[in-house]
Protein backbone atom coordinates (compact mmCIF):
# COMPACT_ATOMS: atom_id res chain seq x y z
CA UNK A 1 0.00 0.00 0.00
CA UNK A 2 1.13 3.54 -0.63
CA UNK A 3 1.34 6.13 2.09
CA UNK A 4 -1.75 7.78 0.60
CA UNK A 5 -3.73 4.54 0.88
CA UNK A 6 -2.59 3.95 4.46
CA UNK A 7 -3.40 7.56 5.33
CA UNK A 8 -6.93 7.16 4.01
CA UNK A 9 -7.46 3.70 5.54
CA UNK A 10 -6.47 4.80 9.06
CA UNK A 11 -7.56 8.44 8.83
CA UNK A 12 -4.05 9.66 9.66
CA UNK A 13 -2.29 12.34 7.68
CA UNK A 14 0.65 11.37 5.51
CA UNK A 15 2.78 13.79 7.53
CA UNK A 16 1.83 11.96 10.73
CA UNK A 17 2.78 8.62 9.16
CA UNK A 18 6.14 10.04 8.10
CA UNK A 19 6.62 11.45 11.63
CA UNK A 20 5.81 8.09 13.25
CA UNK A 21 8.47 6.47 11.11
CA UNK A 22 11.04 9.26 11.45
CA UNK A 23 10.97 9.32 15.27
CA UNK A 24 10.80 5.54 15.61
CA UNK A 25 7.21 5.04 16.74
CA UNK A 26 6.91 2.47 13.98
CA UNK A 27 9.73 0.50 12.37
CA UNK A 28 11.06 1.76 9.03
CA UNK A 29 8.74 0.99 6.13
CA UNK A 30 10.29 -0.78 3.17
CA UNK A 31 10.52 1.22 0.00
CA UNK A 32 10.19 0.42 -3.66
CA UNK A 33 13.15 0.70 -6.04
CA UNK A 34 11.90 4.23 -6.72
CA UNK A 35 12.03 5.14 -3.01
CA UNK A 36 8.27 5.13 -2.41
CA UNK A 37 7.06 3.68 0.90
CA UNK A 38 5.44 0.28 0.40
CA UNK A 39 3.33 -0.51 3.48
CA UNK A 40 2.86 -4.22 4.09
CA UNK A 41 0.50 -5.97 6.50
CA UNK A 42 3.01 -5.78 9.36
CA UNK A 43 3.58 -2.06 8.75
CA UNK A 44 -0.18 -1.48 8.87
CA UNK A 45 -0.38 -3.39 12.15
CA UNK A 46 2.25 -1.01 13.57
CA UNK A 47 0.24 1.98 12.33
CA UNK A 48 -2.88 0.55 14.01
CA UNK A 49 -0.96 0.02 17.25
CA UNK A 50 0.52 3.52 17.18
CA UNK A 51 -2.87 5.09 16.51
CA UNK A 52 -4.52 3.06 19.26
CA UNK A 53 -1.80 3.74 21.81
CA UNK A 54 -1.67 7.45 21.04
CA UNK A 55 -5.44 7.78 21.31
CA UNK A 56 -5.21 6.01 24.68
CA UNK A 57 -2.64 8.51 25.90
CA UNK A 58 0.61 6.57 25.48
CA UNK A 59 3.39 9.10 25.11
CA UNK A 60 5.47 9.32 21.96
CA UNK A 61 8.51 8.45 24.05
CA UNK A 62 6.89 5.29 25.42
CA UNK A 63 5.86 4.20 21.94
CA UNK A 64 9.40 4.79 20.67
CA UNK A 65 10.76 2.74 23.59
CA UNK A 66 8.31 -0.07 22.85
CA UNK A 67 9.34 -0.12 19.17
CA UNK A 68 13.04 -0.16 20.08
CA UNK A 69 12.47 -3.04 22.48
CA UNK A 70 10.53 -4.95 19.81
CA UNK A 71 13.35 -4.50 17.33
CA UNK A 72 15.82 -5.95 19.85
CA UNK A 73 14.03 -9.28 19.75
CA UNK A 74 12.59 -11.77 22.20
CA UNK A 75 15.07 -10.97 24.98
CA UNK A 76 12.97 -7.84 25.59
CA UNK A 77 9.63 -9.62 26.03
CA UNK A 78 9.59 -8.88 29.76
CA UNK A 79 10.42 -5.22 29.29
CA UNK A 80 7.75 -4.84 26.63
CA UNK A 81 5.17 -6.54 28.83
CA UNK A 82 6.10 -4.30 31.75
CA UNK A 83 5.84 -1.16 29.60
CA UNK A 84 2.35 -2.18 28.47
CA UNK A 85 1.30 -3.13 32.01
CA UNK A 86 2.41 0.28 33.26
CA UNK A 87 0.40 1.95 30.52
CA UNK A 88 -2.63 -0.17 31.39
CA UNK A 89 -2.39 1.00 35.02
CA UNK A 90 -2.30 4.63 33.88
CA UNK A 91 -5.32 4.06 31.67
CA UNK A 92 -7.24 2.33 34.45
CA UNK A 93 -6.55 5.31 36.72
CA UNK A 94 -7.72 7.71 34.00
CA UNK A 95 -10.81 5.55 33.42
CA UNK A 96 -11.62 5.71 37.14
CA UNK A 97 -11.38 9.52 37.02
CA UNK A 98 -13.53 9.68 33.89
CA UNK A 99 -16.11 7.33 35.41
CA UNK A 100 -16.34 9.54 38.50
CA UNK A 101 -16.80 12.63 36.35
CA UNK A 102 -19.49 10.87 34.30
CA UNK A 103 -21.32 9.85 37.45
CA UNK A 104 -21.30 13.47 38.63
CA UNK A 105 -22.50 14.74 35.25
CA UNK A 106 -25.22 12.11 35.04
CA UNK A 107 -26.46 13.12 38.48
CA UNK A 108 -26.56 16.80 37.55
CA UNK A 109 -28.28 16.05 34.24
CA UNK A 110 -30.91 13.95 36.01
CA UNK A 111 -31.60 16.83 38.42
CA UNK A 112 -32.05 19.25 35.50
CA UNK A 113 -34.35 16.79 33.71
CA UNK A 114 -36.52 16.63 36.84
CA UNK A 115 -36.46 20.42 37.04
CA UNK A 116 -37.57 20.70 33.42
CA UNK A 117 -40.51 18.39 34.17
CA UNK A 118 -41.51 20.00 37.46
CA UNK A 119 -40.42 23.57 36.92
CA UNK A 120 -38.35 23.48 40.08
CA UNK A 121 -34.64 22.78 40.53
CA UNK A 122 -34.02 20.89 43.77
CA UNK A 123 -30.62 19.67 44.90
CA UNK A 124 -30.48 16.84 47.39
Amino acid sequence: MTIKEVSEKYDISQDTLRYYERVGMIPPVKRTAGGIRDYRREDCEWVELAKCMRSAGLTVEAMIEYTKLYQQGNETLGARCELLQNQREKLLYQKKQIDAALDKLNYKISRYEVALETGELVWD
